[in-house]
């Protein structure tokens, strides 16, 4: 069996790693674009402040499958859209309705996946459209806390959990692993 050596770091390496690069442009651009202003100053400047902020507030790096299924992407822009629109005309009705304010409710739905980056979407996802919004998320046992307009009835919240379902089905079989997109089909 061949040893291995230990790899040596470069200076480079120190202040930005590869797998950092797109963060880094991303911040100098928001940098660039918070001073109005696209000179040599607000580049070099906004690499300093950029890097400094990537060291002193770290992201742990996510661990993504490494695969994208684009007929399942279109499937869930599709159902986030339809989604959007008609929760948009039912929240705008409930606003301007005659009679009791709605009753809300909060739920919990857990998720099947473990992956963070998933976790994170369906959570987004839900936060965006009208009448729904993540109040709490325990990273750990992938469970989604949900404050819901409209809830009057275990319909009501049966219907929003199976939504809930339907995003993260659909993100698995977008962007998910193998495992898990074999979970989802059985």
């Amino acid at each position: 069996m061949a040893k291995r050596t230990p790899r040596t770091v470069t200076g480079m390496e120190l202040i930005v790693r590869f797998h950092e690069l797109p963060l880094l442009v991303g911040l100098v651009i928001l940098w660039m674009m918070l001073w109005r202003e696209a000179s040599l100053l607000s580049l070099v400047s906004g690499i300093v402040v950029s890097i400094v902020m990537m060291r002193v507030f770290y992201l742990p790096p996510v661990a993504l499958a490494g695969r994208f299924n684009p007929w399942y992407a279109l499937r869930y822009l599709g159902y986030f859209l339809w989604n959007l629109s008609r929760a948009s005309f039912e929240v705008a009705w409930l606003a301007v309705r005659p009679g009791p304010v709605p009753m809300t409710s909060i739920i919990a739905v857990r998720l099947r996946t473990s992956s963070d980056f998933i976790l994170t979407v369906v959570g987004l996802t839900i936060s965006l459209i009208p009448g729904s919004l993540v109040a709490e998320v325990d990273r750990f046992g992938s469970v989604l806390y949900l404050h819901v307009l409209n809830t009057p009835s275990q319909k009501s919240i049966t219907k929003m959990r199976h939504d809930v379902s339907t995003i993260e089905r659909l993100l698995i079989l977008t962007l998910g692993s193998k495992e898990e997109v074999a979970g989802v089909r059985k």
